[in-house]
Parts: C-alpha cells; sequence; structure tokens
C-alpha cells in the first residue's frame, strides 16, 4: 500500500485528493491524507448568498478558454451548474481623468483588432492611434531575453497603451505591476506572437477563430462560473474525497527526506508517506522545506505574492438602472485611487443578483497598495463608497456590504519567473524525486491551472511509484498559462 501526503486543501489541492482517490476508487493500492492548517478546505474560493445575491470572496468565475476547471466540473456531476458570462453586455470602461471612457470595440486581451474603433475612441491620443495602426506592419522578432510586459508592449503600441490599459487590466488580474511582470511567464503567447507574425494585431486576429469558437462553431462565453457561485466546485471535490483521509486544522509542522520517503509531523503525530504533493502558496512552502532542502526553501521564497482585498455592496433597483451598461471599470494608477477596479456582478453573470439588486465588487490592494489590507473594515468600506460616489454618483446606502481580505494570495511571475522554475524543477528531479509542487505560483494564476497542476502532482506521483503506465511531466506544476 502506497501512502501520498497533500498539503494543502485549495483547490490544487483537493483536486489532487480528487484524482487520487479516482484510482483508489478503482482499486489502486494507495491511500492517501490531506492535511490543511485551517478550518475548511477551498482556499480561497468561499462563496456567501446574501439577501438573494450570491456574493464570492475569491475568484468568481475562470477563463473558458482554458478547458482544465471547466472538464473538472464535468467529472463532478456539475456539467448542469455551469454557466456563462453575458457576453452580450461585455462592455468594460476605464477611468479617465475623472470619467469613464468605454474600451473601444476589438480589443482582444489589450491588443487592437479594429483600427476604426481605436480611431473613435477617447481613450488613446493621436500618437497612440498612430502607433497602433502603424504596429499592422511590424517584423516577426524574437529574443531569448525575458523583459516586463510593460516593456514589451510599450515596444509594439507606446506608454501611453501601457498607463492607460495594461496596466490597469493586469493590476485587475494579477494584483500586479506590469513594469515588473514577466511577459514570458505572464503572457507566452505574445512572445510567441510576435516571433511569428511580428504584430500582436495581426497574430491576434489570424488565432481568433481558433481562439473564439469551440470545434461546434458556436461562441463561447470568455468566462465560466457556476450557477450558485465557485464554492460549488470545492463542495463537490470535499464530497467525494474519502473523510478519513481529511485532516482539517492540522497545520503541518515538519518534514524529513529518507530513502523511501517521507516523514511528515502534524497534530504531534509523526506519520510515513511514500510521495508529497505540497499545495501551499510558495511563501508557505518555503518554510516547512527549509530543514529539508535550504536551496529549494530560498527558491520558492524568491517568488513574490500581492495581497488583495475586496469589497462587495448591495444596492436597490434605483442604483441598477442608475448604472452604465457592461461589466464594470477598471482604474489607472495615474487617476490617484485607492480602487483598481469595479465590477457589476449582476451584469456579468446570471444568477447572481434578483432583478430588483444591484452587485457591485471592488477591488484594492496589490503589489502598489499592500497597506489597505491593515485598515479596518469600516474604513475600507468608506473608501470604497466613497470613490463609487466620485466615479458613479452612488450616494445610496448599501443594503449589505462584505469585505475579504486575502494576505499574500496573487503569486507574481516577475521578470526571471521562468529561470527560477527551472532551477525548481531541477532540484525536485536531482535532489527530492518523491516531491510535486502544485499551486498557482508557478505556471498559471487561475482556477484552471490550479486544477490542472493538482491533477498533474498527482499523476506524477502516482507514476512515480508504479501505479500507473503513464507520466505526468515530472516538474513543478507544468501548465500553459
Amino acid at each position: 500500500m502506497k501512502r501520498i501526503a497533500i498539503i494543502g486543501g485549495g483547490i490544487s489541492g483537493l483536486t489532487a485528493a480528487f484524482t487520487l482517490e479516482q484510482r483508489r476508487r478503482t482499486g489502486v493500492p494507495l491511500e492517501y491524507v490531506l492535511y490543511e492548517s485551517s478550518s475548511r478546505l477551498g482556499g480561497v474560493i468561499s462563496t456567501e448568498r446574501v439577501d438573494g445575491c450570491v456574493v464570492e470572496a475569491g475568484p468568481d468565475s475562470f477563463l473558458t478558454e482554458k478547458p482544465w476547471a471547466a472538464d473538472l466540473c464535468r467529472e463532478l456531476g456539475l456539467e448542469d451548474q455551469l454557466i456563462g458570462s453575458n457576453d452580450t453586455e461585455r462592455k468594460t470602461y476605464i477611468l479617465l481623468k475623472g470619467r469613464l471612457v468605454p474600451i473601444p470595440d476589438g480589443l482582444m486581451f489589450m491588443v487592437p483588432t479594429r483600427i476604426l474603433p481605436v480611431v473613435f475612441s477617447s481613450l488613446f491620443s493621436p500618437l497612440t492611434k498612430f502607433r497602433i495602426a502603424r504596429e499592422w506592419f511590424h517584423s516577426p522578432a524574437s529574443s531569448d531575453q525575458d523583459e516586463s510586459v510593460a516593456e514589451f508592449v510599450e515596444r509594439h503600441y507606446g506608454s501611453e497603451l501601457v498607463e492607460r490599459l495594461v496596466d490597469p487590466l493586469l493590476s485587475g488580474v494579477y494584483g500586479g505591476d506590469s513594469s515588473q511582470l514577466s511577459v514570458r511567464a505572464v503572457l507566452p503567447r505574445f512572445a510567441e506572437m510576435e516571433a511569428s507574425h511580428g504584430s500582436l494585431g495581426r497574430a491576434m486576429l489570424a488565432g481568433r477563430k481558433k481562439i473564439v469558437y469551440a470545434s461546434s462553431g458556436s461562441p463561447r462565453p470568455l468566462f465560466t462560473s457556476l450557477k450558485d457561485g465557485m464554492q460549488q466546485m470545492t463542495n463537490a471535490l470535499a464530497a467525494r474525497l474519502s473523510a478519513p483521509s481529511i485532516r482539517l486544522g492540522t497545520p503541518v509542522r515538519q518534514l524529513k527526506f529518507k530513502e523511501d520517503g517521507w516523514l511528515v509531523s502534524a497534530a504531534g503525530a509523526r506519520e510515513p508517506f511514500d510521495y508529497l504533493i505540497i499545495a501551499t502558496p510558495a511563501h508557505a512552502a518555503a518554510i516547512i522545506m527549509q530543514s529539508v532542502s535550504p536551496e529549494l526553501a530560498n527558491d520558492l521564497r524568491g517568488i513574490p505574492y500581492s495581497s488583495s482585498v475586496t469589497a462587495t455592496l448591495g444596492y436597490d433597483h434605483s442604483v441598477r438602472t442608475s448604472l452604465r451598461p457592461g461589466f464594470g471599470f477598471l482604474v489607472p494608477r495615474s487617476e490617484g485611487r485607492r480602487l483598481l477596479a469595479a465590477t457589476f456582478v449582476h451584469n456579468k453573470f446570471p444568477h447572481r443578483a434578483p432583478e430588483d439588486r444591484a452587485l457591485i465588487r471592488c477591488f484594492f490592494g496589490g503589489s502598489r497598495d499592500e497597506e489597505i489590507l491593515q485598515l479596518h473594515e469600516d474604513e475600507i468600506l468608506r473608501i470604497a463608497r466613497e470613490e463609487l460616489r466620485q466615479i458613479l454618483g452612488i450616494s445610496a446606502e448599501p443594503l449589505f456590504t462584505r469585505i475579504y481580505k486575502w494576505k499574500a494570495a496573487m503569486a507574481q511571475y516577475t521578470v526571471g519567473h521562468l529561470e527560477r522554475l527551472d532551477r525548481i524543477d531541477r532540484r525536485l528531479r536531482q535532489q527530492l524525486p518523491g516531491l510535486a509542487l502544485a499551486g498557482n505560483a508557478y505556471r498559471g494564476i487561475g482556477v484552471p491551472d490550479c486544477v490542472h497542476s493538482g491533477k498533474q502532482a498527482a499523476e506524477q506521483a502516482l507514476f512515480a511509484m508504479g501505479l500507473t503506465s503513464s507520466a505526468a511531466v515530472p516538474t513543478a506544476a507544468r501548465s500553459e498559462p
């Protein structure tokens, strides 16, 4: 009987445990233990229902283009619970000099693919519009050197597009700074498009049919979620696991690596395992790996994280009718606000709020405003309401509010991230063959990436122990960002 320890009960650790549980039920001789330091499973995925509204504490959806999360939901019997974003209402605004300006049509993840909407937009200056048009004639180019997203995009479109579009978008998605994030780690497709086409606009159009349409030819929504919230997924995963295998409120205190496996010390007991999967944030993994491999711990500790705060405010029908159509807005740093972005949740997805309710979700923090995490919830709410009043003209009292703080939750793939991962992979292969790493610290921060990394870690463990004939890629949570 082979034994596997999984440390961390977020979506990556749960997926790893579920993958092992499926094999166990088919008669594969294995057992696993899932250690989670907190009192609940799911990590940052958490959903509340308040006044008939679905309120997400963490991620509210995942990219449809990445199949792993939706595939997992289907395995769990949740296919009829999957919902797509209301893309007919997918309009997003940028706050520019105190007023909301729509992002022009034809932008595909910050890449302009239609010239006329850009020409008639007030979002960009004439010089930037000229650079966008000129970008169509860029020649293919490639480089072995990593660079920041800001440097890469500025070469194609200029600094204004970085300031007004790219930086606020990445602040909202990654909680990061475009001048620090690695283009090869965060947007590897962009580097590939530059090498193959030169122009990002021409490359994006060339691949548009493949990206936007499924094999059936019907359009796919940009985002996917679940009717009753993202916690449906983690609840379903937890329900499929062997109850005796779950150890809640049980932080791992110490690890010891031996030739024949691992000793895991937790809750005053020490247990032997043949294989170990660590599915915690990298900074937590570094702490428990320090005594085993200081070199690996240093590399893990070198992956920076940012914190985030979300404030969700529920309003009545009068506020809902006063809001602009669309998914919400982004706030460039030059506007001098603490608010990074706001989502009109009732517009983005069905089943999120009754027809007489407005649900606005505000985002704060990121790599530039870690200090907001220290503020009292009342002060965060005051800031949210004041900035919504100034931007949207909302002065009404909210019917309800919810504030969630996530300290050091968003891994930052800074320049040189892939080189760090190469070092980690070498250490795992050469020094610690009985260890796999999973989570958002490595090759993708989204829910699908975490699902994929957890499944691959479990498959890697099964192969290493001779329990399956198919091998996962033996690296730190390898997936396609």
